[in-house]
């Protein structure tokens, strides 16, 4: 048998070899089953044109965009009002629940202000606060707005429109409170004249019967004139002004109401008659500084001021939002001439009794400051199914 004989160094190194490999193999653990790729939660934070973009996050809780329609800003109840308005919102704006106002504010006729309420309803507000310029002008573009979906609340006078709620104080009761006290200072008999807002809006007309309603429970009780003052202070003291010239020493009483009881009070002031009437006045610093003034010469001079506060616009407001937040009204708390009035109480009423109280209070106010009162966040709450 031929034998060949391969040198023992080349075969000591071929063993060597499959020796090492066969222990690599036994060391290495058996290769385990993958799972199915998972989609990723989150994009990359650089995401190529051609790749899908990420899913949006969560939105965040809708907020509300709340428009404003005020057909009359030659008033400082007005002014007074849309700064409240503004600080009240900037509360909901910072609890992230509404966004600003969209206001629509200028001195306009009726046709104006249905201009106002479609300009808000094309930019999508959520709820309106309408300070009405008139009783019935406005009700087909406010059903509109019902129909769109929108909160619709009428504030300060009272309107008669199917959805509609209205927020303010009860402008006839308001009235009657000034003019039972001047017939009661009156002693139920004397001549008074009337100076009144303007004919036809709905606050005027409502305050007017109030006042009608009181006076005609005293027969001796004469009316020699009313005129309109524009609720406007200056005209107001123009008016008052011709009644003194043309009722010379035949007027005992007047009756009038918000700024126009400053021009009338002025007016007396400057004529300074040898027998100064009964005078209802108004609930604003200005007249309390007025009366302040009139005492130095007249130290009998009283007056009273129901106050007309412009706080029930932001009262509204609130009771806006609470409504969009999915508030249920309770319809047990609502009032009104109509039914659907959230009514809002006068927070003051000015007399002898208490003038010196509030004339320390106006020291350090702007003459055209109003005494007001808003509702808090959590009286409004009393109008809301528990």
């Amino acid at each position: 048998m031929l034998r060949i004989s391969l040198p023992k160094k080349p075969i000591m190194v071929l063993m060597s070899l499959i020796m090492l490999v066969s222990m690599i193999s036994a060391c290495a653990p058996a290769a385990a089953p993958q799972p199915a790729p998972v989609e990723p939660t989150a994009a990359p934070a650089v995401v190529a044109p051609t790749e899908a973009p990420a899913a949006p996050a969560a939105p965040e809780a809708k907020k509300f965009t709340i428009g404003i329609s005020n057909p009359f800003i030659s008033s400082e109840y007005r002014t007074q009002m849309i700064q409240e308005l503004k600080d009240v919102n900037a509360e909901y704006m910072a609890a992230g629940i509404t966004n600003e106002l969209v206001i629509e504010s200028a001195d306009t006729d009726v046709a104006g202000q249905i201009q106002q309420l479609q300009n808000l309803m094309s930019k999508k507000v959520d709820a309106i606060l309408v300070n009405p310029g008139d009783a019935k002008g406005l009700n087909a573009t406010l059903e509109e707005a019902v129909k769109a979906g929108i909160v619709v609340l009428s504030i300060d006078q009272e309107l008669d429109v199917a959805g509609v709620y209205n927020v303010g104080h009860n402008q006839k009761e308001w009235a009657m409170t000034s003019a039972q006290w001047l017939a009661d200072k009156l002693g139920g008999k004397g001549n008074v004249v009337e100076i009144e807002g303007f004919p036809g809006h709905p606050a005027n007309e409502y305050r007017m019967s109030g006042v009608a309603e009181v006076f005609a429970k005293y027969p001796d009780i004469k009316v020699l004139a009313k005129e309109t003052g524009k609720w406007d202070e200056a005209t107001g003291q123009q008016v008052m002004s011709n009644f003194l010239t043309g009722f010379p020493g035949k007027i005992d009483g007047v009756w009038t109401q918000d700024g126009m009881a400053i021009g009338a009070l002025q007016a007396v002031m400057a004529a300074n008659p040898a027998k100064w009437p009964v005078m209802v006045g108004e609930g604003r610093c200005q007249y309390l500084k007025l009366w302040d003034q009139a005492k130095q010469t007249q130290p009998d001079f009283e007056s009273i001021g129901v106050a007309n506060a412009p706080g029930v616009s932001p009262t509204g407001l609130r009771i806006a939002i609470n409504i969009l937040l999915g508030k249920k009204v309770d319809e047990t708390k609502l009032a009104g001439q109509n039914g659907h009035s959230f009514i809002i109480p006068s927070p003051v009423t000015v007399t002898k009794d208490n003038y010196q109280q509030w004339s320390d209070f106006c020291k350090d106010k702007p003459d055209q400051y109003l005494l007001d009162g808003i509702m808090s966040e959590a009286e409004v709450q009393q109008f809301f199914v528990k």
